[in-house]
């Protein structure tokens, strides 16, 4: 739990302040803001997954967790304490991220994320992210880090939403009105499409790839 907690404050710190930064550098060109803040988010992601990994399994990302858990490769009890830590580590990341930009702690986002290409768009993120993570445990799990870390820098950018692909994040997110942020109103769509795309993966993953002994 603390592993999930610490991984997932790092990674809204790193998507949070990544923007401020961004915002304030790029004189108002939202394309290169965009491309530090994916720079930064895709990064960071390979770093955490390669030092938690071996303590957690570096979910940071409750959809994730709810996919092992329905894998049974991870214990309900264990995958609920996992949810509670990475919303309750990404909160604490945002507010981090605000202290050392000198911005209000509190803050609800006003940035607007809705309509149908935005609640698509998040079904193809966690897809895809869903995709990456088990087709690589499943034939090249030394590679997980840096196929995530790609999936989300490539994601940023081909998806409409720019790939939040986590209700976690979106949660945290919600609590800052600043480049990365997104209205309260918009979390639940996001997330039930999050959700949906992941059980997706999860199905889909299990015809890819089937545990061993379906193969045998």
């Amino acid at each position: 739990m603390a592993a999930e907690a610490l991984g997932t404050a790092f990674l809204l710190a790193a998507v949070v302040g990544s923007g401020i930064m961004a915002a304030r550098l790029a004189d108002g060109n939202n394309a290169l803001a965009l491309l530090c803040n994916a720079l930064s988010t895709g990064a960071i992601l390979t770093v955490l997954i390669l030092i938690f990994g071996p303590v957690s399994g570096a979910h940071f990302n409750p959809a994730v967790s709810l996919a092992f858990a329905f894998r049974r490769q991870l214990a309900w009890t264990e995958a609920f304490a996992f949810i509670l830590a990475q919303i309750a580590g990404g909160v604490i990341g945002v507010w981090v991220a605000h202290l050392m930009f000198e911005v209000p702690v509190w803050q609800l986002s006003a940035t607007a994320r809705t309509g149908s290409g935005q609640w698509i768009a998040e079904i193809v993120a966690a897809l895809g992210l869903g995709l990456t993570i088990f087709g690589c445990v499943a034939r090249a799990p030394g590679a997980v880090a840096y196929a995530v870390g790609l999936y989300i820098t490539s994601a940023y950018w081909f998806t409409a939403s720019t790939s939040f692909a986590n209700p976690a994040v979106t949660i945290a997110r919600a609590l800052s009105d600043t480049f990365a942020g997104i209205a309260a109103a918009d979390v639940l769509p996001f997330i039930a499409a999050q959700l949906a795309g992941m059980a997706l993966a999860t199905l889909l993953a299990l015809w890819f790839w089937p545990p061993a002994d379906e193969r045998r």
